[in-house]
């Protein structure tokens, strides 16, 4: 086997970024690689980037193996050193073509600081893409490695963004997703404070053809601050009634460890505030499963907030320490401990999702067509459809049953 193969590991950032790293390795000739985009936000998703790094070296023993990504960027002498890896390139210098012609083993510079390149990209013959709209992060949650990987934020021009969703249309794309790593701190860079509101206003103004405007993960405190953001959710209809929150714990004294700047009950009101302007507004949120010195009694409180906040699409980890992080140096609960709440959360966010496709019995849903049988609808439901429709179009489905964590729908017509 030989081409040119990308492995992505981690968020919607990577994945974009992973499009752009395939184009600049074709650009510079590389030709019989494989080149792995390695996510360091836990223990496991290095594990798994160094797993795949050897599976690919039994499989094509003759290609270049390239590694790159946050915990490339964090560690590239590890990487270097494990005897399958080729090359070593940090997060600013896989989108340089130039990094894949050749030259010294490892190109990891510091997390930088510049301006983030304008990125925008769809998988080839789909009808979402995702565009970067800004790159780092300003905070330091106690836990999290990232902003050392990445630097500190920086926006992507709006009007540049614009341009990009308009020429995305232009292609035939239908969805777009705004993505980052702290997207709801856009545009604080430049002094004014978080302005994602007004790049969702500008965006939908410039691209009258986009069908639909998505949101990456966002933050409860920052949104719930950003009134033009709330307003874009009451009456855009094309922004997208999906919203997926970086809330971590529902304990207070959790929240105040991890540094977050959201409390329990900001997450409840802000689920509130939005389903007060859009009630048919579903929510998502990551949750992080046996921090350090959380007791039975705190786990529980995360628990109980996935019901009160009404929290569909989770996203369970259980705490994985990085070296570095203040979470770190805390005192570890045993790795069953955290383990077993982790799964004691997924049963609850299994539960709360089997419920909401329930409720969708015999509603008439909007479904953007991804692969020939089937899509996601406004609220980011998979649903698997009746006969097959052509990838890119927006269809009318009947819901007649659910399976598997899907909604199965009948086409009108």
């Amino acid at each position: 086997m030989n081409g040119l193969e990308v492995l992505t590991f981690g968020c919607r950032l990577n994945a974009l970024e992973s499009e752009a790293i395939r184009r600049r390795a074709a650009e510079a000739g590389l030709r019989d690689a494989v080149i792995v985009n390695s996510c360091a936000v836990t223990a496991e998703a290095e594990r798994q980037a160094r797993q795949a790094i050897r599976k690919a070296r039994r499989s094509r023993p003759s290609s270049r193996i390239v590694v790159t990504g946050c915990a490339a960027q964090l560690a590239p002498d590890r990487f270097a050193a494990m005897p399958e890896v080729d090359s070593v390139l940090g997060n600013r210098e896989k989108l340089d073509a130039a990094s894949y012609a050749g030259g010294p083993r490892i190109r990891a510079g510091a997390a930088h600081r510049a301006p983030p390149p304008p990125l925008a990209a769809a998988p080839e013959g789909r009808a979402r893409a995702f565009v970067q709209i800004q790159q780092g992060c300003d905070h330091r949650c106690t836990f999290c490695i990232i902003p050392f990987a990445r630097g500190p934020n920086r926006s992507v021009p709006a009007t540049e963004i614009a341009r990009q969703v308009a020429a995305l249309v232009e292609t035939g794309v239908r969805e777009a997703v705004l993505t980052g790593v702290d997207i709801t701190d856009y545009g604080a860079d430049a002094g004014a404070g978080p302005r994602l509101g007004a790049l969702v206003r500008g965006i939908l103004d410039r691209a009258p053809g986009l069908a639909r405007l998505r949101l990456s993960s966002i933050d409860p405190a920052e949104a719930a601050a950003d009134a033009a953001l709330l307003d874009a959710i009451a009456d855009e209809s094309r922004l997208m009634p999906h919203f997926h929150l970086s809330v971590q714990s529902g304990s207070d004294a959790v929240l105040r460890r991890m540094a977050r700047r959201h409390r329990r009950a900001d997450v409840a009101a802000f689920c509130a505030a939005v389903r007060a302007r859009r009630p048919d507004a579903v929510f998502g949120a990551d949750l992080i499963a046996g921090f350090p010195t959380e007791t039975e009694a705190m786990f529980e409180e995360t628990r109980a907030l996935v019901d009160e906040a009404g929290l569909t699409f989770l996203h369970v980890f259980p705490c994985s320490a990085r070296p570095g992080t203040p979470a770190a140096r805390m005192p570890q609960l045993p790795a069953a401990v955290r383990r077993a709440r982790a799964a004691l959360l997924r049963e609850a966010g299994a539960r709360r999702l089997d419920g909401f496709l329930a409720s969708r019995q015999g509603t008439v849903e909007r479904v953007l067509v991804e692969d020939g049988r089937g899509g996601r609808t406004e609220q980011y439901a998979r649903m698997e459809l009746d006969r097959p429709a052509a990838p890119g179009e927006i269809l009318r489905a009947r819901v007649v049953g659910r399976a598997a964590g899907r909604l199965r729908g009948r086409l009108a017509g």
